[in-house]
């Protein structure tokens, strides 16, 4: 048996597991940072990362003729730009439906209010869905670039015929990607915002007596959340396919990762996704590809085992 072929397939996989994963961190984070200071299981995550997606490409549609940027660049702006309109999205649905189960508001109810919450967002997530179904039809789209179907070729093996193929499109969003999560963890570690929503997250009484909004506080948390999922979104559609029940099949990837990298932890959820890239790409060079999400939930099962709160996750941090 040949050990080139070997060698490439296996270089290939993991090549795509690390870039396939670097986004489902990004994601993540999003899910990471809602649960880590709400403490809210967001069923309608996917959906916003699914609006993240249209945002981007009509953004782009919009930046185009203008002709002040080239179509690629353009595409990356737009995703950027997508971000705040689903911030501001997220402050008003949370301002308007969940402040009403969550924080203080919740305390002393049955449950913490997490009956409420999930049947909230999971009727947002139903919503979302159905308007973007009413509104772009079920028609694939994709936000297209020069660099959305072009590849660069390594061989990354001196002397052996090895060759990597990498995708342009995928390569740099995945570096955007990395960018954003490192000024997110930044923003949110050494900020006095960031200081603030982990006050709030760590003990909202208390939070409170030292004059910390809590319900604002949980309310820019949810905001940042869906914003950042709706950007990695954004991200996902410069070489992935998508229609309006994308979010459905990203939704358990966030939360596994989540769970895999250590509840309330930013950087855990991060590392969480990447694990969870590769392994979903490892398993099928094994595994039939209808098998892959067993995999995934098979790693994170014996994960829980050997370490529950995460292989990053504390009792007391948060971010």
């Amino acid at each position: 048996m040949a050990l080139a072929p070997v060698v490439e397939a296996v270089l290939q996989t993991a090549v795509a597991g690390v870039m396939a994963g670097t986004l489902y961190g990004l994601m993540a984070c999003g899910v990471g940072l809602i649960f880590g200071v709400m403490r809210v299981v967001n069923f309608a995550q996917g959906e916003f990362l699914m609006l993240g997606m249209y945002g981007a490409v009509f953004t782009a549609a919009l930046l185009a003729p203008l002709g002040w940027f080239g179509v690629t660049t353009g595409a990356y702006l737009a995703v950027l730009l997508t971000g705040p309109p689903v911030f501001v999205l997220g402050l008003l649905i949370h301002r308007v439906v969940l402040s009403r189960a969550t924080g203080l508001r919740a305390a002393g109810s049955e449950g913490e209010g997490h009956y409420a919450q999930m049947i909230l967002t999971l009727g947002i997530s139903l919503i979302l869905q159905n308007l973007a179904l009413a509104w772009f039809t079920a028609v694939p789209r994709q936000n297209r670039t020069p660099i959305s179907d072009s590849a660069w070729s390594v061989e990354p093996i001196p002397g052996m015929d090895a060759a990597v193929f990498i995708n342009q499109g995928q390569a740099v969003s995945c570096l955007v990607a990395v960018a954003l999560v490192a000024a997110i963890y930044l923003a949110f570690s050494r900020t006095p915002l960031g200081k603030s929503l982990r006050a709030a997250a760590d003990n909202p009484v208390a939070a409170t007596y030292v004059g910390i909004r809590v319900e604002r506080a949980h309310r820019i948390a949810f905001g940042f959340g869906v914003a950042i999922t709706a950007v990695a979104g954004g991200l996902v559609a410069i070489y992935y396919p998508f229609q309006p029940y994308v979010g459905v099949q990203f939704l358990i990837i966030m939360y596994a990762a989540v769970v895999l990298g250590g509840l309330g932890s930013i950087l855990g959820a991060f590392w969480g996704g990447m694990i969870i890239g590769v392994v979903q790409q490892i398993s099928a060079l094994f595994m039939p590809i209808e098998l892959q999400s067993a995999a995934i939930f098979i790693v994170l099962v014996v994960t829980l085992f050997v370490k529950p709160d995460g292989i990053f996750g504390t009792n007391v941090d948060r971010v």
